[in-house]
């Protein structure tokens, strides 16, 4: 007799909006160890020097059922694609850039060249592009040079209308060039630092504002490389993932043992009302990375 298949679904793509940075009560700690838990699948996402993993439940559910969605779960779900947009850009920002050389701009027009709506803004933005590019292509030592981007147009804030500005990540190697390159106003640069962390930071302050011309926030060049994503079923059981949520193991040690020279650096374990388990978010660096930031700004402070 042939056992009945249930289709194995899992929580981060259905209720990764219904889970919230809450505290663990007595009736979350039961929830752990539902049997309707058939595991913990674990997305290790590998960004430059930077490694996220996202442990998640999965659960049977019989063929044809389906989970009651909260009344909220499209404002819930705007804010979950939000949430991810930033970390998508941070990811994209380590895995392309690089700390203590590469450059953060602010891009601002004078009284003379403020533009008239989003479109000329980004026009704007495109012809400085090209200049870069052609200036480029005129230095000998820089004709093969790649040129990358990330940049973002800022017009509103806080659904209010504000003086049209960018913000701008590029691996453009002359930084007075790049400044002085940017002709409609002032350009500003600094070396990328993300202090020994991730770009996370950057990453929501570049999509912290969108308006109804900007609902993707940000433009990047399409030589970008991607992060490197892999996913388990197999690296964390059910009763770790408990343990770990309630703190009863030491996370570092555990995350650390299966991710060698990886460096564990922060995590947060969040809960739902609706669904059993945890969502466990870890955060680690390379260990020689760590290592040669923190002599590079070692070198700087000198």
């Amino acid at each position: 007799m042939k056992n009945k298949k249930h289709k194995v679904k899992h929580v981060l793509a259905a209720y990764e909006e219904e889970f919230g940075e809450s505290e663990l009560t007595e009736m979350r700690e039961d929830s752990l160890l539902n049997k309707v838990i058939a595991g913990y699948r674990v997305k290790s996402i590998w960004s430059g020097p930077v490694l996220e993993i996202e442990a998640y439940p999965y659960w049977k559910i019989p063929q044809g059922k389906r989970v009651k969605r909260d009344k909220n779960s499209s404002k819930a779900q705007a804010k979950l694609n939000e949430k991810n947009r930033q970390k998508h850009v941070a990811r994209l920002i380590s895995v392309n850039f690089r700390n203590y050389h590469d450059l953060y701009m602010t891009i601002t027009y004078d009284s003379h060249n403020v533009p008239e709506d989003h479109a000329q803004a980004k026009k704007d933005m495109q012809n400085y592009i090209r200049r870069l590019k052609n200036w480029l292509k005129k230095q000998e030592q820089y004709a093969d040079f790649e040129l990358k981007y990330i940049y973002t147009t800022e017009h509103t804030r806080n659904g209010e209308k504000v003086r049209a500005h960018h913000h701008m990540v590029t691996n453009f190697p002359d930084r007075e060039m790049a400044e002085f390159l940017w002709n409609r106003g002032r350009a500003s640069s600094d070396r990328l630092d993300s202090r020994g962390e991730s770009f996370k930071p950057l990453g929501t302050y570049l999509v912290k504002e969108r308006g109804p011309k900007t609902m993707k926030s940000y433009t990047p060049s399409r030589n970008l490389k991607k992060p490197k994503v892999t996913v388990s079923d197999t690296k964390l059981t059910r009763r770790r993932a408990a343990k770990i949520a309630t703190e009863e193991i030491n996370a570092q040690e555990i995350f650390e043992k299966i991710y060698k020279n990886y460096q564990f650096k922060n995590m947060n374990v969040s809960f739902s009302d609706y669904v059993s388990g945890a969502y466990i978010q870890v955060e680690m660096m390379r260990i020689d990375t760590v290592e040669t930031l923190v002599e590079k700004k070692r070198r700087l402070d000198i």
